[in-house]
């Protein structure tokens, strides 16, 4: 067999190397054709020229429109994650319990909120906060963007973690019970903590759609960045600069969540390493043995 050789596929030889770099190379070729297409397009409507980008080099567009609006997503997003992950984890565990209603309520809770679009949910928060008066006026509109946010996400984290949990080895269950552990114990103390780091980068990618999705938030009048955008566009009459300006800031945003959810991964993986699954019990006492 050859040394180039691997599980999945052949690794490809000479001809098939050149075939693909040429591919590669065509690929850029054109890419770079079309932004420069896309560019002298751009040019001719005069969508280039410096007076379209130069109102973001004054401090006030900043702090009139833009800075407003980076705090109103940053606050949303904020709320919602922590939010979502604490509902989450109790819908995870209630899908999990030994408690037949309690799973079938929590079945209908994560299946329903899937299933309705972010925004359906964040009107439909809005409808009713409003018609009921459960929020101030001032407050409506982040209250209706976080419960939008916060259920759908929680819906789809409390799948995460329970699929987390499912994937685990069921030695680690069985040991559990063999040391007298009760179930709750068993979820709280071993499961949980192992699924949640197992199926980190998943939940790192539900919070990034979290923060984008509160761009949703401008349909029901919430200030985020992008509605602050557009009014510094309708302003300036400057669309396409400010829309690139906020699709920069969004990149910036999730890519900072991302590192930074890539950062605790990494601690969270090099704190549980060399450590038993069981070893977060030796020092408590189990149910039912003699000491």
């Amino acid at each position: 067999m050859s040394t180039n050789a691997t599980v999945l596929y052949d690794a490809p030889g000479p001809k098939a190397r050149k075939l693909y770099g040429g591919i590669a190379v065509a690929s850029i070729i054109i890419f770079l054709a079309i932004v420069a297409y896309v560019l002298v397009i751009l040019g001719q409507n005069g969508q280039l020229e410096g007076e379209k980008w130069s109102p973001f080099l004054k401090g006030t567009t900043w702090t009139t429109y833009i800075l407003p609006g980076l705090v109103g997503t940053i606050v949303a997003a904020v709320l919602s994650i922590v939010l979502a992950m604490i509902l989450g984890l109790v819908l995870a565990v209630g899908r999990m319990s030994q408690n037949a209603a309690l799973r079938w309520i929590s079945s209908i809770i994560v299946e329903l909120f899937r299933a309705i679009p972010v925004l359906l949910l964040m009107i439909f928060a809005y409808q009713l906060f409003s018609l009921y008066q459960v929020f101030p006026s001032t407050y409506l509109a982040l209250a209706a963007v976080v419960f939008g946010l916060t259920f759908y996400n929680g819906s789809v984290i409390a799948e995460i973690i329970r699929s987390g949990v499912h994937s685990l080895p069921k030695g680690q269950n069985e040991a559990a019970v063999a040391l007298g552990l009760r179930p709750g114990q068993t979820m709280r103390m071993i499961l949980l903590p192992q699924a949640i780091t197992a199926m980190l980068p998943a939940i790192v990618a539900q919070m990034v759609i979290a923060l984008k999705d509160s761009a949703l938030g401008y349909i029901i009048g919430y200030v985020e960045v992008v509605r602050s955008g557009i009014q510094s566009a309708s302003y300036y009459r400057n669309y396409l600069a400010a829309l690139f300006v906020v699709a920069v800031i969004m990149i910036i945003l999730n890519y900072s969540l991302t590192k930074f959810a890539g950062w605790l991964e990494r601690r969270v993986r090099e704190g549980r390493k060399g450590k038993t699954p069981l070893a977060k019990v030796k020092d408590t006492e189990p149910v039912g043995v003699e000491p």
